[in-house]
């Protein structure tokens, strides 16, 4: 199998330069600009299998690229490079296509690693049965099993959990969920979404309230870890 390709855009030429030589050692090719429309011009002529992306950038920060490549239907992963204390910023980025982000300073082996999770799950086909653990979801069915017992879910619940386990791994915002499960039905607010959180975790996790897989990202929404 040909190396991983990956695009860094990043402005700061220690946090490039350190993640670049880091990337390479992990064998993933390399590609990097440190200004947005470099960067844009890179992701859409050379089509890397993941972003790590910069939010602020000179000439075209991180969001405009980040919702640019996604309107021109580009579905690689995108991981934004965030500074301290920018919740707001971090909603707005996964809000417009950005599928996680780390925050700075960062340890380099954790966001290798990462990197390595999306890869793999974005380089192969999504089965129809998924397995987590002692679960097991069948996607043609639409049933849950728990070793060989089926899982009662409404369909609420299943329709969250299929969403996450396509998505496992990233911070997903409440609207996010709420817009993909929900769609148009103008009744529900993004209290539905953790309701029907809590109902799936009270189903799939062995306790509830110190949850392993459906994890809350604070002020920010949900991820799904699957089971080591």
């Amino acid at each position: 199998m040909s190396q991983a390709k990956i695009l860094l855009i990043e402005d700061d030429p220690a946090i490039m330069f350190g993640l670049k030589d880091n990337l390479a050692m992990a064998d993933y090719e390399v590609r990097t600009a440190i200004d947005g429309e470099l960067g844009l011009e890179l992701a859409r002529n050379e089509r890397p299998d993941l972003i790590l992306l910069d939010i602020m950038l000179p000439g075209m920060n991180g969001y405009q690229i980040c919702r640019e490549l996604r309107e021109d239907g580009f579905t690689m992963p995108i991981i934004m490079l965030t500074a301290m204390g920018q919740e707001e910023d971090i909603v707005k980025g996964l809000n417009l296509g950005a599928d996680d982000y780390v925050i700075k300073p960062f340890s380099i082996q954790e966001l290798i690693a990462r990197v390595g999770s999306f890869l793999r799950r974005y380089l192969q086909d999504i089965e129809d049965i998924v397995e987590f653990g002692q679960f097991r979801l069948n996607r043609t069915s639409s049933v849950l099993f728990r070793l060989s017992a089926v899982i009662e879910l409404t369909p609420k619940e299943y329709g969250l959990l299929d969403f996450l386990l396509q998505r496992s791994g990233r911070a997903l915002t409440r609207d996010q969920i709420l817009n993909a499960v929900w769609g148009s039905d103008l009744i529900v607010t993004q209290r539905s979404v953790d309701r029907c959180v809590t109902s799936l975790r009270s189903k799939i996790e062995d306790n509830a309230s110190r949850p392993k897989m459906l994890k809350t990202v604070q002020k920010i929404g949900y991820r799904f870890e699957l089971p080591c």
